[in-house]
């Protein structure tokens, strides 16, 4: 147990050691162990965590390299080793400055004295195989994207690596590189406003915690000096493997040990999980408090569900960045009522609906009931919803270009579900398809 538990506290000093060390500095494993007279077993382990976190990075020919961690509120912004992934490139030169930022990239179809106004700092040149521009982009702070599979001089090499900036080359075209480049940007817009658990913990202390040698007297102590009633429970390599709570020891006298009712195989969740799905979780399994580890199962922190539900509300009220599938679908509908009063959310089925067939996707079908039900039971109740059941029939075909109704109608409403019958009907009130669609809400507590 003591040899354990000091294992343990040399990975967390390799990790501090680790994170206090100047961006930009080459760390070896050989030279951690040694510095902090570790085993190099652990001083690997301690650097593999801190890539996990991307506090270093590893690059090709150059070695493990301690970075500025990225701000997940910085996410949509590439790095010159992002776009060498991307164009699916190769480096030239400039290695050592893959880590760094770009904020725009320029085409280079003019010019050179044209082309100056546009390059700064920071920039990135897509351009042929003209070495001058290589070398103007380079004076000028930016890294340079030569396109076509070409190369360039060594002069043009040789300046790069002094500048530690990256001269990358793709076999793509000009039109294809900008095109892939903008569509990473695209995409992570979109992530960044899925809200993840990260998120919400920032700099949030680690949890307290039990073991399951403590007893009674230790979980009423943490109990007074927190306010909490429910602890993780770990084992001697800070793993977590099950939850405490106060109902749990109710009964058990204060010099008694914990271990025989703690529940065991607890629910968890790590920093890349979305905020929806820890919320769809704890609704799910009926718990309002959830460990959060690493891979390694190792305890990091916990958050209570409403603290997530918090979270999501506050990142519902920021503008969307970005649209995703669901959006782009549902973008051409509108809300109105039927004859009736009914809601009835109206559209038109666009090119983009089909498969290579010609006939209409019925996951888009699917996709746009869905999402009439989500709107339909927010309406109706204020809540935030999931799928948890749905069955469809397809009864007739619909072509591009039909103007079409989807009418969701609530069966049944209940305090953590809701039900319901979703029709899809051409202008004529003619069935193309139905669901009977059960959704669990998420933010009920």
């Amino acid at each position: 147990m003591e040899g354990n538990e000091e294992n343990v506290t040399k990975h967390v000093q390799l990790l501090e050691y680790i994170r206090h060390l100047k961006i930009g500095t080459k760390i070896s494993v050989r030279g951690l162990a040694k510095e902090l007279g570790v085993s190099e077993g652990t001083a690997y382990r301690a650097v593999k965590e801190a890539e996990n976190a991307g506090l270093v990075v590893t690059r090709e020919r150059v070695g493990t390299i301690r970075v500025e961690k990225r701000l997940r509120g910085a996410s949509e912004q590439l790095t010159f080793g992002d776009v060498v992934e991307i164009v699916e490139g190769y480096v030239l030169g400039g290695r050592e400055g893959l880590s760094k930022p770009l904020h725009k990239y320029v085409i280079g179809a003019m010019k050179e004295e044209a082309m100056a106004k546009y390059i700064d700092a920071d920039s990135l040149l897509i351009v042929g195989n003209r070495d001058n521009a290589h070398l103007l982009a380079l004076n000028q702070g930016a890294g340079v994207l030569i396109t076509g599979g070409f190369e360039t001089s060594a002069e043009v090499i040789q300046l790069a690596n002094e500048l530690s900036l990256p001269i990358i080359s793709s076999r793509h075209d000009t039109f294809t590189v900008a095109s892939m480049i903008n569509r990473a940007i695209f995409d992570r817009l979109i992530k960044k406003k899925i809200m993840l658990v990260e998120d919400i913990v920032g700099d949030k202390p680690r949890s307290y915690y039990l073991k399951l040698s403590s007893t009674v007297s230790d979980f009423s102590r943490l109990v007074l000096e927190t306010g909490e009633l429910r602890f993780p429970v770990i084992d001697e390599w800070n793993r977590v493997i099950g939850i405490i709570t106060r109902k749990d020891v109710i009964e058990l006298d204060q010099n008694e040990a914990i271990e025989k009712c703690v529940v065991r195989k607890p629910v968890t969740a790590t920093l890349k999980t979305s905020l929806a799905s820890a919320a769809q979780l704890m609704a799910s399994e009926g718990i309002d408090y959830l460990p959060i580890v690493d891979r390694n199962r190792k305890l990091i922190t916990s958050v209570k569900r409403r603290e997530v539900l918090d979270a999501m509300r506050e990142a519902q009220k920021q503008p969307q960045l970005g649209e995703t599938f669901d959006h782009l679908i549902w973008n051409g509908f509108v809300e109105e009522r039927g004859p009736e009063g009914e809601t009835r959310y109206n559209g038109i089925i666009i090119p983009q609906m089909a498969t290579d067939l010609g006939t209409i996707s019925e996951g888009v079908l699917v996709n746009l009931m869905t999402q009439a039900g989500y709107k339909a039971a927010q309406e109706k109740t204020g809540s935030d919803h999931v799928l948890e059941n749905i069955t469809t029939y397809f009864v007739r075909p619909v072509q591009i270009e039909d103007k079409i109704s989807i009418v969701p109608r609530i069966l049944e409403v209940s305090r953590l579900n809701c039900k319901l019958d979703i029709d899809i009907v051409l202008e004529d009130n003619k069935l193309i398809c139905k669901a009977i669609m059960t959704l669990q809400a998420i933010d009920r507590v």
